[in-house]
């Protein structure tokens, strides 16, 4: 499929092949919430903790007779039911990280970039380069394209003063190529690809397309 190429100024400059085996999969729900809850599970540091019967500082002693008292018994002081005693079943640190196949991941990759592209939010720019670092002139030329809410990608090395103009907006992100991903492309109301992003993503999900 075919579709338009513009520069910053949102004029149309040319126009790019878009493989159908990237941005023409038809987008599964499924797949793409089970990657975005992976990448999600991955983020999660999981250094909550609560204290065992076995962490918490007290004597071992039985703290009454077990019969006479009138009291109910108990075992120790470092019981739950006392203060400052244990927490049953609490949590513990832990990894919440869980597999994904590699081939389901690649796929929700090209369900993402095919989402974007079938509901009219991709827009393809000839380059992501800026003489000047000044986020004022940038987001004047954003305003052009209309990009409130974005998500932009270009290749493998990104322009210097682009990602310096753009690091104290909201709600606009840019990412290498490498960095492209699921939760990223769909956080966001409108995903931009540099011709070079685009070249280099149908080039990586193509062939890993052939394997699955």
């Amino acid at each position: 499929m075919q579709t338009a190429v513009k520069n910053l100024e949102n004029k149309e400059v040319g126009t790019l092949e878009l493989l159908d085996a990237v941005f023409g999969v038809e987008p599964r729900r499924d797949i793409l919430t089970r990657t975005v809850n992976w990448q999600l599970a991955k983020r999660r540091s999981g250094n909550h903790k609560a204290k065992g019967i076995s962490e918490i500082n007290g004597t071992t002693k039985k703290p009454w007779a077990q019969k006479g008292t009138g009291r109910a018994r108990q075992g120790s002081l470092r019981s739950p039911q006392f203060r400052k005693g244990a927490v049953i079943f609490g949590p513990v640190v832990r990894d919440h990280a869980h597999d994904l196949p590699k081939k389901v991941r690649a796929l929700a990759l090209r369900m993402a970039l095919a989402s974007k592209q079938k509901d009219g939010k991709l827009i393809v720019l000839d380059s992501a380069k800026i003489d000047s670092h000044k986020t004022k002139e940038l987001a004047a030329k954003f305003a052009k394209l209309g990009l409130t809410s974005a998500l932009i990608i270009d290749g493998s090395n990104l322009d210097e003063n682009f990602a310096k103009a753009t690091r104290n907006m909201p709600h606009i992100d840019v990412l290498p190529e490498q960095g492209a991903n699921v939760y990223d492309i769909l956080r966001r109301d409108v995903l931009v690809l540099t011709t070079h992003a685009v070249e280099q993503l149908q080039a990586r999900l193509s062939d890993e397309g052939k394997g699955a």
